[in-house]
């Protein structure tokens, strides 16, 4: 059963499309994220679900029944802001009560409520506090309670950390993740943050201009991306611009602008003939790096080379990255390990770069 289901839903504000023939079908019970920059139509899509905004065209499903018409404080979801909108005259107790008490429970009703609430949530002892005492990580708890004591079939998370500093965020990622599994209710959530994304979701839908480019589970969009707006904007990658200037029944040799040249695969399995513009990408991961007059790696199946210098290291612990200037002066990043000899890497040392063939991703340029 889906707790939520979109079909052909668009919105249009003047000449604008905002929200362009979207479908998507939410099973129950999971998390739920649509990804894309600032101005992609997530917002207004949410506030469609949500039922601030009407669909010019389309039909808006909750739990098998169309909502379209129906206001929002008649329909059975809940929504959670960046802001949180707590009430600051309120306890923690009556904060999460607030919409119990709008529809008419009693008092024991929203005792009992309010405290299993709070359990769940793994707050029990901080009803009596005020919202002024409570944490970043509290708060974002609090307004989840508030709106889970209600019993939605879909909670709205509309970028809820994006106020919160770096590793507050990161904390809060496992936290909602837990909390989905906690409660059982379906999450959708709205964001421009790929880590976000990845981390938390069952399933992504990435959104670009109105439209969904691609749906699928967080593994699916990193290693397999449907076109290069997903390449590019799920995860990190090295793209480059170039033409196809050889190819066989699978593989495509793709000369860069730059003059580099490897073999790739079409990304999205579509026939890419030779002169056809291109756009590749190569996930920094995906490259191994040996210092010159090492043994390269060894591998079972076609692998890329190229050699280049270190201009610069990134450190970031486990996460470290190369930035190596090719023969031809084309800018690669590589990731490498902390330990072994390569960890000593140093700007200017002479690296030979390598990756397989299948991680060269080739897509059509826009427009070719």
């Amino acid at each position: 059963m889906f707790d939520l289901e979109c079909e052909n839903v668009t919105k249009k504000f003047g000449g604008l499309v905002a929200v362009d023939d979207v479908s998507l079908e939410i099973p129950s019970g999971s998390f739920f994220s649509i990804l894309g920059p600032s101005g992609c139509g997530k917002t207004t899509l949410m506030r469609m679900i949500a039922g601030f905004e009407e669909p010019g065209r389309g039909d808006i499903r909750i739990r098998g029944k169309s909502v379209i018409g129906t206001p929002p404080n008649r329909r059975n979801v809940k929504m959670v802001f960046q802001h949180l909108a707590l009430f600051p005259m309120m306890n923690v107790a009556e904060n999460i009560a607030y919409g119990l008490r709008c529809q008419g429970a009693g008092s024991e009703e929203i005792r009992r409520k309010v405290g299993g609430v709070l359990e769940r949530i793994g707050l029990p002892e901080v009803g009596n506090k005020e919202v002024g005492q409570l944490s970043g990580g509290q708060k974002q708890r609090i307004a989840i309670a508030r709106c889970m004591v209600l019993d939605p079939d879909v909670l709205l998370l509309d970028e809820p950390l994006g106020a919160l500093d770096l590793k507050l965020r990161e904390h809060m990622k496992i936290e909602l993740k837990l909390l989905q599994h906690q409660f059982g209710t379906t999450f959708l959530y709205i964001t421009h943050d790929q880590s976000e994304a990845l981390v938390m979701s069952d399933n992504v839908a990435v959104m670009k201009d109105g439209r969904f480019e691609q749906i699928g589970t967080p593994q699916a969009l990193y290693h397999r991306p449907a076109t290069a707006f997903v390449a590019g904007f799920v995860g990190d990658s090295n793209r480059w611009t170039g033409r196809v200037i050889d190819r066989d029944e699978v593989d495509l040799k793709v000369e860069t602008d730059a003059g580099s040249s490897f073999v790739a695969v079409s990304g999205d399995g579509q026939p890419l003939s030779v002169g056809t513009s291109v756009e590749v990408f190569v996930r920094p991961e995906a490259i191994s790096v040996v210092r010159m007059g090492q043994q390269s790696p060894t591998s079972a199946e076609p692998i890329n080379r190229q050699v280049g210098k270190v201009e610069s290291l990134l450190f970031n612990g486990a996460n470290s990255r190369a930035l190596v200037r090719s023969e031809n002066g084309q800018l690669i990043e590589a990731d490498f390990p902390q330990v072994g000899e390569i960890a000593e890497l140093r700007p200017g040392d002479d690296v030979e770069l390598a990756w397989p063939l299948a991680h060269s991703k080739c897509f059509r340029q826009a427009g070719n």
